[in-house]
């Protein structure tokens, strides 16, 4: 035991030798390897657009804000570690202090795993009063405004924030909401395409990922917690209590919890724990040279987008706003089927994902897609302008216009659609 305790500190600090000197490693801030745990942005600009044209309808696509933990397995595997490491007298101080947390956490979420919590609740209020503002002629006595949202309580409930708030703004509107299973091939196709299912009971994109992982995962921080005489079964151990420990600390920010990772982890450890986060969710929901399955199943989700602009245009319906509320999990394939900007990669060389694709940009919590659609007072055609996370993003590859004509945005839209899912 001795011996492999030395081989694990003489593997963590090469590996930090290494990650230090390494050209392809980040520097991103404490805040930003939080990743896809990130709340939502701050201090949002207002939108705005020319006189000329004036905004007509929203299709939005957002994911639920920010929660307490999805499950309580990386809290108890790190307790159990830490109360390990107290009994045996392995434990320093940080351990110390990291249990402390740990059990807040765990006090805290107790009964609450994965809800919505107030800081979820305030963020889709924010995101929808600056809707409002933004293009308040979409609400009012003739207006409706049609909502529907995964299955999942965290999913709803920030539906319910979002249209609670609209409604306090403007109880003129008309709300109509639906939820359930049925919404499941929008928002949760990943549960429902054959051809992911597979994709991911093959577990197609997991020998990348374990490559990765090995090389890059640090195991400082928690050895450093554990104490150099605890007894970890073996490096793949030390590497899922690292990763556990990052899941813990990270998270804490989107359940309103104050903490300083920099207690239990250097800058340099927290993008590298982070770059492999990052890329088991590159992996699992974007196109990547591994596959383009996780991408393709957005495709529902696009011609929905598509048909329901449409619609709108030839007056068969009334609705001005369209509300979809999901996860990071719809979010990604989506943002990746479209080729939207920072949102689709691809590379043979996956230590270059972290540079490239970072979910902290595209997918934080409540991060929402917004594609509005502006008819010209003078020609009285119809131009579409995309917003990721209410920042402008250019909807075409290669052309930096933000303002679209319709009917050039629905063509790229379908030609992104795979053939055999349309």
């Amino acid at each position: 035991m001795r011996r492999f305790l030395l081989i694990c500190a003489a593997v963590a600090a090469l590996a930090s030798g290494a990650r230090a000197s390494d050209p392809m490693a980040t520097r991103y801030s404490i805040r930003q390897c939080e990743g896809s745990l990130t709340p939502y942005p701050e201090n949002v600009a207002p939108e705005d657009h020319p006189d000329s044209l004036v905004a007509v309808f929203i299709n939005h696509v957002g994911r639920h804000g920010a929660r307490y933990p999805s499950s309580s397995s990386n809290c108890r595997m790190l307790r159990n570690a830490l109360m390990r490491a107290d009994s045996l007298g392995t434990i320093s101080q940080t351990g110390r202090e990291l249990l402390r947390l740990t059990d807040r956490v765990i006090r805290l979420t107790n009964g609450q795993w994965g809800a919505l919590d107030s800081l979820g609740m305030a963020e889709q209020a924010g995101i929808a009063t600056r809707m409002i503002r933004n293009y308040p002629e979409l609400f009012g006595a003739d207006a409706t405004v049609e909502a529907l949202s995964s299955y999942s309580p965290r999913a709803m409930m920030s539906m319910y924030c979002f249209t609670h708030r609209l409604d306090r703004l403007n109880n003129e509107t008309t709300f109509r909401t639906v939820t359930g299973h049925c919404t499941s091939p929008l928002m949760r196709p990943f549960d429902t395409v054959q051809a992911y299912i597979d994709f991911r009971d093959n577990k197609v994109w997991e020998p990348t990922y374990d490559s990765y992982f090995e090389e890059e995962c640090p195991t400082g921080a928690i050895m450093r917690a554990l104490g150099s005489r605890f007894p970890f079964d073996n490096a793949d151990h030390v590497r899922k209590l690292a990763y556990a420990e990052w899941a813990v600390v990270a998270g804490c920010s989107a359940m309103s919890v104050e903490v300083d990772p920099l207690v239990y982890f250097t800058v340099e450890e927290l993008n590298a724990v982070w770059s492999c986060f990052n890329l088991r969710q590159y992996l699992r929901y974007s196109a990547s040279t591994v596959s383009t399955v996780p991408a393709d199943i957005a495709s529902q989700l696009v011609m929905n987008l598509v048909q329901t602009t449409d619609a709108f245009i030839a007056g068969e319906h009334s609705t001005t706003v369209r509300l979809r509320f999901g996860h990071a999990e719809t979010l990604m394939p989506l943002l990746s089927l479209l080729r939207l900007r920072g949102c689709y990669y691809l590379t043979n060389y996956f230590d270059t994902v972290a540079q490239h694709w970072r979910d902290f940009d595209i997918v934080p919590m409540a991060a929402n897609l917004q594609l509005v659609l502006f008819r010209s007072r003078n020609t009285g055609e119809y131009y579409v302008k995309a917003l990721l996370n209410e920042r402008a993003i250019p909807l075409l590859p290669n052309i930096d216009e933000v303002y679209v004509p319709w009917r050039v945005a629905k063509d790229y839209m379908m030609r992104c659609v795979p053939l055999e899912m349309q």
